[in-house]
């Protein structure tokens, strides 16, 4: 019997070490103290076994009811965490005050009745035998333990059947060491057993924990990952508390960083320049916007990868971890595919332009040739995309509260569109279009067609484009340019804004021109007189507001006229 009682003690010992040998701070921390109390009851099984007085065997006594006590607790907060179910604080402290409670009444043993009534032995065969009769708390403690058990195997069962979240291979093998715990502890009794057989239920409760920790390992995927990050050999990781205090890192940080080497854990790492500036910094910009939680380092020939984490007991923020990875042929396949795409981009953009060079030089073409049949305006064109240009710098100029606004788009696509608004004078007859004189009623009504051809033609030259804005802009010039804000213009007679804006400026450009350029049916007219028609004009022809875009051009408008003559 000596023996049996030792190697149990020794193998709960080796089992414990074993554990520590394997532990990770992510492990559960009641099935490590399960790991450390079965020694204590074990001992306690040894020391009664090897006792040679009451009061020997008392100290063993109380050292197997320590393990009693708390053990099967232990179990039951196990179960429960293991299966994802938890339990109230004031429960969990009620359950535990009433195991101490137990093991306090457990050191009344040969003082008072309460826990055992008497406690006697007497050698027999060189063996000293004990004699017990229980007290009130040790039917107590019974029953406690026959709750705990059925606690257990009623969430066992619940789990299995309702947590689909839940490994269920761990859960079976807790079950199985309830069950064998259970058959341990009234085997003696059933079967008369010489030795207790409590100890070497312990101890097979222990080596089956082994199963029940592998399990957990790999059905902690977070944990699974950090293990295989570290053990992968390219992984750096260093972390700090809440205030920059240096807490570890491994060889791989401190390869890139050699500056830590320098730290001292629980010291301010802002204390030193190099790493409050490459390290420190990084983290307090995430700490303002965790967006920004990665950052790169080059250290010799190599790119790292840096990101930043923050670390957590439960929801409390302890600190920030940094991950660190080799991350060179990443970069350098990034920086060979961007080479690549500014290379096709710059291609791209430099046939894009050919085109919208060929595309614009048409549609400037075709303004010409229709330009050229007409006698009465040479060079219409060419000026009239001028003054919109110079009316449009004018608009642009101004930061007056009640300035126009135009975006540039737009400012570009009315200048492109310009030449464009007399295309459709195309599909005017030539008897008409190159006439010297004015012309009469009926064949001013077919000039006055020219507006909607010219958007039709307008629209047929651009249906296929991409660019939607310019397209619409462009018609709305060929349109509308011959519209009046009092409503009195032609082809719909629209009024006021109902005019698009490209259209109103257009028509400023038109009939300044219009009014200054000879024609052949007229001279041109005297800048003050083109003035003085000009000015009469806006609010009934033209857009009021446009007038003072207008006044300020007018000194730039004359000047290029003047050197056009």
């Amino acid at each position: 019997m000596k023996w049996y009682y030792i190697i149990l003690f020794a193998l709960s010992i080796l089992f414990a070490l074993i554990y520590v040998s394997v532990y990770r701070k992510r492990f559960n921390v009641f099935i490590t103290l399960i790991f450390s109390f079965v020694p204590i009851a074990n001992l306690g099984y040894l020391l009664i076994n090897q006792s040679v007085n009451i009061q020997e065997a008392r100290i063993g006594i109380i050292l197997t009811y320590i393990g009693g006590c708390y053990l099967n607790l232990f179990t039951v907060y196990t179960v429960f965490e293991l299966s994802a179910i938890k339990i109230k604080k004031f429960i969990r402290i009620l359950l535990f005050l009433l195991s101490t409670g137990l093991l306090l009444s457990v050191y009344t043993i040969g003082k008072s009745p309460y826990f055992y009534k008497s406690l006697s032995g007497q050698i027999i065969d060189g063996n000293f035998i004990l004699t017990k009769e229980y007290g009130p708390f040790h039917t107590v403690y019974y029953m406690l333990l026959i709750c705990y058990l059925l606690i257990c195997v009623g969430v066992n069962i619940y789990s299995m059947k309702n947590r689909v979240k839940v490994s269920h291979k761990i859960i079976k093998l807790f079950l199985i060491i309830e069950i064998c715990l259970v058959w341990f502890f009234f085997g003696k009794q059933i079967f008369n057993f010489k030795v207790d057989l409590i100890p070497m239920g312990y101890v097979v409760s222990l080596f089956l924990l082994f199963f029940v920790i592998r399990r957990i390992s790999l059905c902690d995927v977070s944990g699974t990952v950090i293990d295989a990050l570290a053990m992968n050999g390219e992984t750096g990781f260093v972390s700090f508390n809440c205030d920059f205090e240096y807490l570890g890192s491994n060889h791989i940080a401190r390869k890139i960083f050699p500056e830590l080497k320098q730290l001292q854990i629980d010291k301010s790492a802002t204390d030193n320049p190099a790493i409050d500036k490459e390290i420190i910094s990084k983290i307090r910009l995430f700490i303002n916007d965790e967006s920004k939680n990665s950052f790169f380092e080059k250290y010799t020939d190599k790119i790292y990868q840096i990101d930043i984490r923050s670390m957590y007991d439960k929801k409390r923020k302890t600190g920030y971890i940094l991950y660190i990875q080799d991350d060179t042929k990443d970069q350098k396949y990034i920086s060979l595919l961007n080479k690549f795409n500014d290379k096709l981009k710059e291609e791209v953009a430099n046939k894009t332009e050919h085109i919208v060079k060929m595309h614009d030089n048409l549609i400037l073409g075709m303004a010409t040739m229709v330009e050229s049949r007409d006698n009465s305006t040479g060079g219409h064109i060419r000026r009239t995309s001028e003054v919109v240009s110079i009316l449009v710098e004018e608009i642009n100029n101004d930061n007056s509260p009640d300035a126009l606004k135009l975006s540039a788009e737009f400012c570009h696509n009315l200048i492109k569109a310009a030449p464009m608004h007399d295309l459709g004078k195309i599909s005017v007859d030539d008897a008409i279009l190159r006439k010297p004189g004015k012309f009469t009623d009926e064949e001013f009504a077919k000039m006055k067609t020219h507006a909607e051809e010219g958007a039709k033609i307008v629209h047929e030259i651009l249906k296929e484009t991409d660019d939607f804005e310019f397209h619409l802009l462009a018609e709305n010039v060929a349109h509308y340019h011959h519209e009046r804000w009092d409503g009195s213009g032609y082809p719909k007679g629209l009024k006021g804004e109902e005019i698009p804006l490209e259209a109103r400026i257009m028509a400023v450009a038109d009939v300044y021109d219009a009014l200054v350029s000879k024609r052949v049916y007229k001279e041109a007219m005297s800048f003050e007189k083109a003035n003085s028609i000009m000015m009469e004009s806006f609010g009934k022809h033209f857009d009021k507001q446009l007038e003072k875009y207008y006044v300020k051009a007018r000194p730039r408008l004359e000047a290029y006229y003047s050197n056009e003559e």
